[in-house]
């Protein structure tokens, strides 16, 4: 979109944040009259606001229920709900809502960076971040950007020049960007979560499933989750884009699988009938735990379909570390692994978490967010060592071990100060043998007791420390 077509359109953000203050800041820099709307009104809102306003923004605190007079686009954060009263007001008014991501896609340049982008319930981040490592393994100008904690936006204003992105894209940003048409993209997996923003399991598939629409390459799918592919075969894509899984198993064509500790592809090869090409070796992902092993073939999926090598796979994938949280061994002691993976913070993450290890004792709880935990003691059950349960919720999942696994010895922690996460560790290292992982993946929120799964984290590395 040219700088004229902005000129004196009157647009406002909803919300602050990582994503409001750059997009206000960028409408404005294109000729905008723009006005933000905040629902809150504390310290940290009005010192944002207070930049916003210094350069001329009009800034209100405290009331995001009115459509500001005279409104002709709304650009939202991802966090606000499709049923807020402002959208329902501009809905009456025939006014459009984008998100920062649709922003973002219509501020793009003629020579701007393709995107190959990723969503899922789980995975996301370490995806974006193992392609982009391996997109620099192969010269190129990259970034990983998105729902990462790297404004799109940025990305797309800024001086810097790139010449594909790595994007995150969360199911809030998708259901906001109707005309996103990605090079190629991929659905790590499907299961229950934020129902409560989406309102139901189908809508939330439907929102992730529009990161496919209009692919020009690749729609990438796990085979081991069968909704992602009904997504794909659901999607409008364009002339001869293909549909391309990926397997822990041996694939077959058109797929990225593993054959004896090696990761291959039969997808991006002249004859993938009879022809599989190796890019690298499970021991060059870490950790090499399966859920793990997915990351790196959707991302290799990504970046084949770009026509990026087999050796800037390989060196890509070895380059890349986890970030924090996010099943990172913390240490050994007396032979006891303990190991951080704060971040699984729903049931599915913490099943995948729980498969990669055996023996385990388990410190899992907090808030559930309406989950159930029976199918995740069921799975778990075989490789329970024990389980601490701490939190808010932490009764819903000792009912569920009673059910499934009562031979289990379980602890139930009932405090909430700050010495929980010790006492914790206490407990689990009492009923831990040599051999064993003591496995933090809590299947819930972490705001009954911490800011957020970072400081849940690094309070459990802490006591084991």
């Amino acid at each position: 979109m040219s700088t004229e077509h902005w000129q004196g359109k009157r647009v406002t953000v909803a919300g602050l944040g990582i994503s409001g203050i750059p997009a206000a800041k960028a409408l404005h820099g294109l000729g905008a009259h723009v006005t933000v709307v905040n629902d809150g009104d504390d310290e940290r809102s009005r010192a944002q606001a207070a930049e916003l306003e210094a350069l001329g923004i009009t800034v209100r605190l405290g009331d995001g229920a009115t459509l500001p007079q005279g409104t002709e686009l709304i650009v939202t954060t991802p966090g606000w709900q499709p049923d807020k009263p402002l959208f329902t007001a501009a809905a009456e008014a025939g006014v459009e809502i984008w998100g920062d991501v649709e922003l973002a896609w219509r501020l793009r340049g003629p020579d701007a960076a393709d995107w190959l982008a990723i969503t899922g319930t789980n995975g996301k981040t370490t995806t974006v971040r193992m392609l982009a490592a391996i997109l620099e393994a192969a010269g190129l100008r990259t970034a990983a950007v998105g729902n990462i904690g790297v404004s799109l936006l940025d990305a797309v204003l800024g001086e810097e020049r790139y010449d594909v992105l790595a994007v995150e894209l969360s199911s809030y940003q998708l259901h906001w960007a109707p005309s996103l048409r990605a090079h190629s993209a991929a659905v790590l997996n499907l299961a229950p979560d934020h129902i409560d923003w989406h309102g139901s399991m189908a809508a939330y598939a439907a929102d992730k499933g529009r990161i496919y629409e209009g692919n020009t390459v690749a729609c990438v799918y796990n085979a081991a989750d069968p909704a992602t592919e009904d997504l794909v075969r659901e999607a409008d894509v364009a002339e001869g884009c293909r549909a391309i899984g990926f397997t822990l198993g041996t694939p077959g064509p058109s797929q990225l699988g593993v054959v004896e500790g090696i990761l291959v592809d039969r997808a991006f090869v002249e004859n993938r009938q009879k022809q599989a090409q190796e890019l690298a070796e499970v021991a060059d992902v870490e950790p090499p735990a399966p859920h793990n092993i997915a990351n790196a073939l959707a991302a290799a999926a990504l970046a084949r379909a770009y026509g990026v090598p087999p050796a800037a796979v390989r060196d890509g994938l070895r380059a890349f570390r986890p970030d924090p949280h996010r099943i990172e061994k913390i240490a050994e002691v007396d032979g006891v692994g303990y190991v951080d993976d704060s971040k699984a913070t729903n049931t599915h993450a913490a099943e995948a978490s729980l498969a990669a290890y055996d023996p385990i004792v388990w410190i899992a709880g907090g808030l559930a967010k309406g989950a159930s935990f029976d199918e995740l003691a069921a799975k778990s059950a075989p490789r329970l060592r024990g389980a601490v349960l701490m939190g808010a919720d932490r009764e819903l999942i000792r009912e569920a071990l009673a059910r499934h696994a009562p031979e289990v010895p379980v602890v139930d922690l009932d405090r909430t100060d700050t010495g929980a996460m010790s006492a914790a560790v206490r407990e689990a290292a009492r009923l831990a043998r040599p051999g064993d992982t003591v496995l933090l993946a809590p299947a819930c929120a972490s705001m009954d007791m911490f800011v957020n799964y970072n400081k849940r984290g690094e309070a459990f590395a802490d006591a084991v420390r």
